[in-house]
């Protein structure tokens, strides 16, 4: 029976595994892992762990439902990009987009603590949706992916008081943007 089953998006199902590990050991530490290696937040370039939390953020989430809200659209999305552009790339599109989300936080907002895959999720909602990009033609549902997401974002940044940060969905969108146009021709 385990035989039928496939492991067909390593990175995309490694990177759940991973952040589910990372919330497992927030839970048994009382929040101290979380704090120190899954989230970032502004730290001194001489301290050693803030190159981990630099890239281990994307892998820590606040709690359960958190965990789920990402993972649910990861690995939903995750199989379609890792198909589309390969797992190695995708897991340096991951890595890419936490040390930009990572150092956007740590210099302009040095006293806030960001954590969770929200940043690459949104970036590859937008990948996901440039998959069926042709030569000289732009899908209508990937303007329209754009259109609403960039919208809603804005529209939370200026309107919403929450705790989630609609910049890091920005930059993540951005940078699968700029992921998705500088690889289409690269692309498996």
């Amino acid at each position: 029976m385990f035989r039928k089953i496939d492991y067909n998006a390593p990175v995309a199902l490694s990177f759940a595994i991973a952040s589910f590990l990372a919330l497992f050991l927030g839970w048994v530490t009382d929040g101290i892992t979380t704090r120190e290696l899954f989230c970032v937040y502004g730290s001194s370039w001489a301290e050693p762990l803030t190159y981990v939390r630099l890239f281990g953020h994307v892998l820590g989430h606040a709690d359960l439902n958190h965990y789920i809200s990402n993972m649910m659209l990861f690995l939903l999305l995750g199989p379609i990009v890792e198909d589309d552009y390969g797992s190695g790339r995708l897991l340096g599109m991951i890595a890419a987009t936490a040390v930009v989300t990572g150092l956007v936080d740590m210099i302009f907002f040095p006293r806030v603590a960001l954590l969770g895959a929200s940043g690459v999720v949104f970036m590859m909602i937008i990948l996901a949706s440039m998959v069926s990009y042709r030569r000289g033609k732009i899908p209508l549902t990937f303007i329209a992916v754009v259109i609403m997401y960039l919208g809603q974002e804005i529209y939370n940044a200026f309107f919403l008081a929450d705790d989630v940060s609609q910049l890091t969905h920005i930059i993540g969108g951005l940078m699968g943007l700029v992921f998705g146009m500088s690889m289409r021709k690269g692309r498996r």
